[in-house]
């Protein structure tokens, strides 16, 4: 048996997660989760604008921080924390921690690879539109592959103690270190869809051990100290889900089925880079306080295609907000949206898209919220999206005005105007397998 641990949900999780899993119980490997979508193309940008950057720099400080645990006990840590640049996370982090030996996985960044590709007859359609990648070439942000689990298998077995990866599916962080004690064939599907499920349910951290669970949420203990999730993997891919004794939180059935749904959208087809994993299969039992035993689950044959994440420019965006209270806090606050969107039509500035909502009544649920006759104080939320920033700018001046020439009581506009952001949309393709190579450099 194996204890795997995931300490990071994403990149801003809690920084002293990880160091309390290697401090407060026995353990083998240490998964560490930092990226989604929107990441890639911020760290990109990062590193356009200095080579030294573009991956998760809290990592490199976390490592150094529990070097000397992880080599006394012997545990190895897993990260796709390189980001778009994971050579220079590498260096970080052998400059800060030296006695460590560090493995590298690349091949995942396809960015400079995209002519290329589409010369070979890879339109890289949307996934989404089926529009052909070329429609938006030019504004694109970021693009990598998301690889699976056996390129980071490739990088333990130089016995590294730190393994870094940049876009690898959050899944393959935990398949990988079963797939490496437990010598798993690259095509034993139930195996894989086993190491797959347990990757999906502690891929969130804490999620998976009492945050963020609607199930008696007020009953779950001590959340200030909550115990991230581990995985003691068997190798009949079998496993537990747990957290180190004497933590906050609680796994339970409800808390490792709200994970499950996470995310999910066909159950039956579960698509990785590593397998097809059919979350039908998977059946759960109580296995005493604190945790869940999982257990018959099925998998198929991986696709021939791999997932490509691609961010690209979609114009700007500017959202504002004031704070209205009572009396008559909703009115006062549509009164206001009423105002600004008036000023902007005379203006004669067109958007894609302006939408205002009012928290404190209806931002969450809509028309679904109960009624509220008149709550304490709101807030009013708007904001628009289009191609023309200087229209963008414009509306940023329209919103302040009206803390003397709008609805009486606004406060909460400390801030001033607010900024004007650029969009990044979201590109999801596929490519074939065999036109992603990867390899792994180690430094030590």
């Amino acid at each position: 048996m194996i204890r795997i641990a995931n300490g990071q949900g994403f990149w801003g999780d809690w920084l002293d997660a990880p160091v309390r899993l290697v401090e407060q119980g026995p353990l083998d490997y240490l998964a560490l989760d930092y990226l989604a979508e929107i990441t890639m193309s911020i760290l990109q940008k990062q590193k356009e604008a200095d080579p030294n950057l573009g991956y998760a720099r809290d990592f490199p400080p976390l490592i150094a921080r529990i070097a000397a645990r992880i080599r006394e006990r012997n545990v190895k840590v897993i990260a796709n924390a390189g980001g778009v640049n994971p050579v220079a996370c590498a260096l970080e982090v052998r400059r800060l921690a030296p006695r460590l030996k560090v493995a590298v996985v690349l091949g995942d960044d396809i960015f400079s690879r995209l002519d290329e590709l589409l010369a070979a007859g890879h339109a890289m359609n949307s996934m989404d539109t089926g529009e052909p990648l070329s429609t938006v070439r030019s504004r694109i942000l970021s693009a990598n592959a998301y690889i699976g689990a056996f390129p980071l298998v490739e990088a333990l077995a130089t016995g590294a103690d730190v393994v870094i990866a940049g876009r690898c599916t959050d899944t393959a962080l935990t398949l990988a270190p079963m797939v490496h004690r437990f010598n798993w064939a690259p095509d034993n599907w139930n195996r894989l869809a086993a190491g797959t499920v347990a990757g999906h349910i502690i891929e969130c951290g804490a999620q998976s051990t009492g945050g963020n669970c609607q199930a008696d949420w007020q009953s779950i203990p001590d959340l200030a100290n909550i115990g991230y999730p581990i995985v003691e993997a068997e190798p009949d891919g079998s496993f537990v889900v747990t957290k180190h004794h004497g933590t906050g939180g609680r796994v339970s059935l409800e808390t490792v089925k709200e994970q499950l749904l996470y995310e999910l959208g066909d159950p039956i087809n579960y698509i990785t880079p590593d397998c097809v994993a059919d979350f039908t299969s998977i059946r759960l039992t109580a296995d005493g306080p604190d945790r869940v035993r999982v257990s018959g689950i099925h998998g198929r044959p991986r696709t021939p295609f791999l997932k490509l994440s691609i961010a690209y420019s979609y114009g700007w965006k500017a959202i504002g907000s004031l704070v209205y209270s009572s009396p008559q806090a909703v009115e006062k606050a549509e009164a206001a949206a009423a105002i600004v969107r008036a000023r902007l039509a005379q203006l004669g500035l067109a958007f894609e898209e302006i939408h205002h909502e009012i928290l404190g009544a209806n931002a969450c649920h809509g028309p679904a919220a109960p009624p509220h006759p008149n709550p304490p104080e709101v807030q009013l939320r708007i904001g628009v999206r289009g191609q023309d920033r200087k229209a963008i700018d414009r509306f940023t001046r329209e919103l302040i005005p009206l803390v003397l020439s709008g609805p009486p009581t606004a406060t909460g506009f400390g801030d001033g105007r607010p900024p004007v952001r650029e969009v990044v949309a979201y590109w999801p393709a596929l490519v074939p397998r065999d036109s992603i190579q990867t390899r792994v450099e180690v430094f030590e």
